[in-house]
């Protein structure tokens, strides 16, 4: 009875090691290029074992991807909700660890010209970025009227958009703390500035 409880659980672990290896995979794939030119032979390659695997574990080239990106949204979401609310500099050190590690991915995901899923991803990924602004400075946008409420959060979702993240860091040339400190300059005076 042992030997046959030990021989399950190594099968479930064999399981779970060949899905995060795909998982794996498919980001890797998905982010290299055109999605739609990524193989599943070669995704299943990448991750070490047969496509055959990769189909049972998924089904499909639609299901990877699907699964694929609500693992890697899941992981994103967590990290920048993770950032105090009402805190501007704390709100920036999270932004600018998530852009460091994940910007150039968000990049290539908003450039992808895709299909009606790829198109998806991009709007969820839009739509999570507004959620972050309210959460980081939703008591400053708070006390504000509707129509200086409204000005000012769009003007906060294009501050912290990993575009213009790209363009201090890559484009002008900011080291990281001079990124935080041209973002925290800006933000307090937005948020401070009386309508």
């Amino acid at each position: 009875m042992e030997s046959r409880s030990y021989t399950q659980v190594a099968r479930a672990e064999a399981r779970d090691r060949n899905h995060a290896s795909l998982l794996a995979a498919a980001e890797r794939a998905f982010f290299a290029g055109r999605w739609q030119d990524s193989s599943l032979e070669r995704i299943a390659e990448g991750a070490g074992v047969t496509k055959q695997t990769l189909l049972r574990h998924f089904g499909s080239k639609e299901n990877l991807l699907a699964q694929t990106y609500a693992h890697g949204f899941a992981q994103v979401r967590d990290q920048r909700m993770s950032a105090p609310a009402d805190d501007i500099d704390a709100a920036v050190d999270n932004l600018l660890d998530h852009y460091g590690e994940m910007g150039e991915r968000g990049l290539r995901l908003a450039a992808m010209d895709g299909d009606r899923q790829i198109a998806t991803m991009v709007q969820t990924a839009r739509e999570l970025h507004y959620d972050w602004v309210d959460h980081a400075f939703g008591a400053w946008l708070k006390a504000l009227r509707a129509a200086d409420r409204e000005r000012r959060r769009a003007a906060l979702i294009a501050l912290c958009d990993v575009n213009t993240w790209w363009l201090l860091s890559h484009h002008l040339g900011f080291d990281r703390s001079h990124v935080r400190a041209t973002l925290i300059f800006t933000i307090r005076r937005l948020l401070e500035e009386q309508p």
